[in-house]
């Protein structure tokens, strides 16, 4: 009797990965995947799949951030690392022109270059990529640059089966398992399941496509198709992780959590704590404020504009003729957190956090946005003044 298999999905070893980098470089893309350096996983280009992160994981805690060797071969056992797939599609110093003494000016360096093909993308960094698809490539003035760099992107995404401490993606709709926006999909298990793989700390892969590009390159891959039970067997380990995230964050009534709790004195608390560093929105995968700057040479001849990336804890962030409106650290806290759970709906409507919980671990204190907003629920009514009894809020 035949095993019954799953339509779509497909199994595959380790192996396979090096297979799939190939593919993707010999199509033209410029590959880009986690990789170890400088003691964390970071993203770089990678031109072997032998440069993944096998057997490196990361320990997470609020303001913590830890490399470990894991007694596995995972390639993708790690939780979100200090990058987003953002820098590549929206890069935090970008020339917008240049000009040489009198002469015309010459606008961003628009040289054709290799499409991305975007490796172990986690299903939170998807949801983000749609969110920042919504803020920056569409509308009535989409950003250029940006189209440009996202169009012809190949996204392969990993779901989640070991969240991290600081995760709340299932929380938030946006994890562990990966719904849309993929070109091809994978699972890694780690336990010894399925036909290609028989040992535990092997690793053995579902993949399926979610797009005709995806279809097309998993046509090229020495996969097989996966029987009922070991996609099953995957489907209730991704299942179990959302049951396993270390932290959450509640979607219903946060937009109006932060309306009720505008002139809350427990913004001074958190400003008692924050540095204003602006960490957790140069590590967030939705903060997408920039700034342009201006510069020349010494001589005065060559002169270039540039954007580069902003936070709302800049000091001049909201600096108008005569000064900034956000004066102190708690204005500044609450412009962040409201925007990002409250305002975002009204501007794109969706929340602007994913629950990938980077702002968490590199919040060089340690602030931590799940307990900041439990903090907010847990206020009583007489503890909280409202916006028309005088009082001014921080400012």
């Amino acid at each position: 009797m035949s095993t019954p298999t799953a339509a779509g999905v497909s199994v595959m070893d380790v192996s396979a990965l090096c297979v799939l980098v190939d593919v993707l470089r010999d199509r033209g893309y410029a590959v880009i995947g986690p990789t170890v350096r400088d003691g964390a996983i970071v993203l770089d280009e990678l031109d072997s799949a032998e440069r993944l992160p096998f057997g490196w994981g990361v320990t997470l805690d609020a303001g913590t951030y830890r490399l470990r060797r894991r007694d596995d071969g995972a390639a993708f056992g790690h939780a979100a690392g200090p990058q987003s797939w953002k820098s590549y599609v929206h890069p935090a110093r970008e020339r917008l022109w240049s000009r040489d003494g009198d002469g015309p000016v010459v606008a961003a360096d628009e040289t054709p270059r290799r499409p991305y093909a975007f490796l172990g993308v986690r299903p939170c960094d998807l949801r983000a990529l749609g969110i920042l698809d919504r803020v920056l490539g569409q509308g009535r003035h989409p950003d250029q640059g940006y189209a440009r760099r996202r169009d012809g992107v190949f996204i392969v995404a990993v779901e989640c089966i070991e969240p991290g401490r600081t995760c709340f993606c299932g929380s938030m709709g946006s994890g562990p398992a990966a719904e849309e926006g993929y070109d091809l999909a994978l699972t890694e298990l780690l336990d010894g399941s399925g036909s290609v793989s028989s040992s535990p700390g092997t690793p053995t892969y579902l993949i399926r496509s979610g797009s005709p590009a995806g279809t097309d390159v998993l046509a090229e891959l020495p996969a097989t198709p996966a029987d009922a039970e070991l996609v099953a067997h995957a489907r209730d380990a991704v299942d179990a992780a959302a049951e396993r995230m270390g932290r959450s964050l509640p979607a219903d009534g946060l937009r109006e959590l932060m309306v009720e709790n505008r002139e809350s004195p427990h913004w001074d608390d958190v400003a008692a704590r924050c540095v204003t560093c602006g960490n957790c929105t140069m590590v967030c995968p939705t903060c997408f404020c920039t700034t342009t700057e201006d510069v020349t040479d010494l001589t005065g001849e060559h002169a270039e504009r540039w954007r580069r990336w902003d936070s709302c804890f800049d000091l001049d962030f909201s600096y108008i003729h005569g000064g900034s409106v956000r004066m102190s650290g708690a204005s500044r806290y609450r412009q962040w957190i409201t925007h990002k759970l409250s305002t975002w709906h009204d501007q794109f409507g969706s929340t602007g956090c994913v629950g990938c919980g980077r702002c968490i671990a590199w919040c060089p204190v340690g602030i931590d946005i799940t307990e900041e907003v439990a903090m907010l629920r847990a206020g009583s009514p007489d503890e909280r003044t409202t916006a028309g009894d005088g009082a001014e809020g921080p400012r």
